[in-house]
């Protein structure tokens, strides 16, 4: 087998380069699309507010509608992994779930507001593309919950109402923590209040959960 041609420092650093430039641009757009709102933001604004040429821009974006798209998989990709770390953290339990709700309010939603504003209120009624992402993104998320109900379910060997539950009660948690975040973070900016009202939402769903377990049977 041939060695390969060893990549050259120069060749390095015009690579990380591209990815500064694509970095920049789309944190770019990520500020303006949450300032202004998708539709009011042109592209030679996030040009300017990148400080590169509007050609750079269209150069790694072939429409703003691309930018969106890029932004709706990394925000995605974020709220999934820090879920999924945090219901690790417990090893599969109920704790886990807790926690994993927890710090969606408190170290996503508040932490990123601009992240939020452009998931759930700029990128909603947009292009067939875009309502694809966004689609793609919440049947993961959903999957990633059901998974975690069905390891729950597995480790507490117990067993839920139907063999829809699981995917039912999942549908349910993604549907209120988003609601619960455009309500008192987008609709009503009420930020002081949202852990308060993340600790009823998680304990709610909980409760949820808990009321579609099986009761053991009991011997006669």
């Amino acid at each position: 087998m041939e060695n390969s041609k060893p990549v050259s420092k120069a060749a390095l650093r015009r690579q990380r380069e591209r990815e500064q430039r694509y970095r920049t641009i789309l944190d770019a757009a990520e500020t303006l699309f949450a300032r202004k709102g998708y539709q009011q933001t042109s592209m030679d604004e996030i040009a300017d507010q990148a400080e590169v040429s509007v050609g750079t821009v269209y150069f790694y974006f072939k429409k703003k509608e691309d930018l969106l798209i890029a932004l709706l998989k990394e925000i995605g990709f974020d709220i999934r992994k820090l879920l999924g770390t945090e219901f690790k953290k417990a090893e599969a339990s109920m704790d886990g779930l807790k926690n994993a709700g927890l710090a969606y309010f408190k170290n996503f939603c508040l932490q990123y507001p601009e992240k939020i504003s452009i998931f759930f209120r700029e990128s909603v009624g947009q292009s067939q593309a875009v309502e694809k992402q966004r689609k793609r993104y919440l049947v993961q998320l959903t999957g990633d919950i059901t998974d975690a109900l069905i390891r729950i379910r597995n480790k507490r060997q117990i067993s839920y109402a139907s063999h829809l539950s699981e995917e039912l009660m999942a549908v349910c948690i993604v549907g209120i923590y988003e609601r619960v975040a455009c309500h008192y973070l987008l609709w009503d900016d009420r930020s002081e209040d949202i852990m308060t009202v993340a600790r009823d939402a998680v304990s709610f769903t909980l409760s949820g959960v808990e009321g579609l377990v099986d009761p053991p049977e009991t011997a006669d």
